[in-house]
């Protein structure tokens, strides 16, 4: 059995659960999200509290799924209440980023722009040329988001150009040594 998918999900004030079936509606201050469970585990909505079970004897085939849906859960109340972030950093000489209407612009070092689409519930926001910003409720997509933007060009091994996360260390390999006779 999931230890995670055991724990209760605390509803904060301001966030309205309903269910209806296997959809859960979570709606708060930033916006509403849903969630469908997966089939056969059930939920049963108190006043401050969600919590998910599993029916006796199914335990071996819906433990994995009884986990997941109680940490979509959790994301969906954090994700309604407080929103989630990811940053990016461009790093290279002549390396940039602009918005270009609905669309992310990238100069990165191709004989081309490379435009990416944001979807219409994030937000994109870039404060420098070289960091990007992606705010939203939706954990998911905004974590996508930034893979995909970080995809175009990651960061590579022997001068760490590229894109990448901020905070994200990129291991530097040494390039070839010179006077190595061999």
């Amino acid at each position: 059995m999931s230890r995670i998918g055991k724990q209760p999900v605390v509803i904060p004030s301001g966030v309205d659960v309903k269910q209806d079936g296997q959809q859960i509606t979570v709606k708060g201050p930033k916006g509403q999200l849903a969630l469908t469970l997966h089939a056969g585990i059930s939920a049963a909505v108190e006043e401050k509290l969600v919590s998910l079970s599993i029916p006796e004897g199914q335990e071996k085939e819906l433990s994995p799924f009884y986990g997941l849906d109680r940490a979509l859960l959790q994301n969906n109340v954090i994700g309604v209440t407080e929103g989630y972030k990811k940053e990016l950093e461009i790093v290279g000489t002549g390396y940039l980023a602009k918005l270009a209407g609905k669309k992310v612009e990238l100069s990165i070092g191709f004989s081309h722009p490379v435009f990416i689409d944001i979807p219409s519930d994030l937000e994109v926001e870039i404060p420098k040329p070289t960091e990007i910003s992606i705010t939203g409720i939706d954990k998911q997509k905004v974590g996508h988001l930034a893979a995909v933007i970080r995809k175009v060009r990651k960061p590579e091994p022997y001068k760490g150009k590229g894109i990448r996360y901020k905070g994200e260390i990129v291991k530097i390999k040494p390039g070839k040594q010179l006077g190595a006779g061999g």
